[in-house]
């Protein structure tokens, strides 16, 4: 974690060369189950082998400590399932709201250590581009990282691959569409913050489109097919990738520096 924010300080990340971009490549099948709490919509899905057999979504801006977990016993009761009965339990852990990660985090912590179950802890970014498997463009996650800058990568699906095109990072709107110019690529939207971005970017003359929202949000079946191209960890292993550090901890920061 540590690394991790020292590396984001700076206003963003360079995409790095062609040379060394790197293909998504399936790693494992499973039956997982999945969770998604790193924005407002909170969502829980059951996938085996990447075909989903259901998801529930909210959308409703209630507390996902309330609503996450009542939503992952009400699928696994109407599927006739239980917690044993999956390899993987998946979850986005990060970047997006702070509160919101270490919710699904700990979620997925406690279901998988109980149950004797590996965990795969994914990007939620990442997770966004496995919802928009088209070609021709830019996937461009984009999500509200509030101090006038979006959680965002880049990604390009190639002959039905995904490929990550540079790592997560917290940029402004200004440096992204600085970065989309050189690209000359045009781009798709999604995430939270693609409303906002789109009008940004659109202004500056980037080509750019908006996922449809069915398309567009965080979902735990984003998390599930991303989760089939990671290696399952142990539960205790699992860490929240949150990219820079909360408002407290700036906060504790400045008055220490004071």
């Amino acid at each position: 974690m540590r690394n991790e924010n020292a590396k984001m300080k700076n206003d963003a990340v360079s995409c790095p060369p062609s040379s060394i971009l790197y293909p998504l490549s399936p790693v494992h099948s499973a039956m997982t189950l999945a969770l998604e709490s790193s924005a407002k919509p909170a969502s829980v899905a059951v996938c085996s082998d990447g075909r989903l057999l259901g998801q529930y979504f909210q959308n409703s801006g209630l507390t996902h400590s309330k609503t996450l977990l009542a939503m992952a016993e009400s699928l696994l009761k109407n599927l006739d399932m239980k917690v044993s009965d999956f390899d993987i339990i998946a979850v986005a852990r990060g970047p997006g709201s702070f509160t919101g990660v270490r919710i699904g985090v700990s979620a997925a912590k406690g279901i998988a250590w109980g149950a004797g179950i590996p965990v795969c802890g994914v990007s939620t970014l990442e997770a966004m581009a496995y919802q928009n498997p088209q070609e021709g463009f830019f996937v461009c996650p984009v999500m509200d990282a509030r101090r006038n800058q979006v959680y965002n990568a880049l990604f390009q699906w190639r002959d039905g691959i995904l490929v990550r095109i540079c790592e997560d990072r917290a940029i402004s709107l200004e440096a992204l569409a600085a970065e989309l110019h050189r690209q000359k690529t045009p781009c798709l939207l999604v995430g939270d913050g693609a409303l906002m971005s789109y009008e940004y970017l659109s202004g500056k003359g980037i080509t750019c489109s908006i996922a449809p929202e069915l398309m567009r949000f965080q979902t735990a079946y984003g998390v599930a097919l991303a989760a089939a191209k990671t290696e399952p960890i142990p539960a205790i292993d699992l860490e929240p990738g949150y990219l820079r550090p909360s408002q407290a901890e700036r906060e504790k920061e400045e008055k220490v520096g004071k």
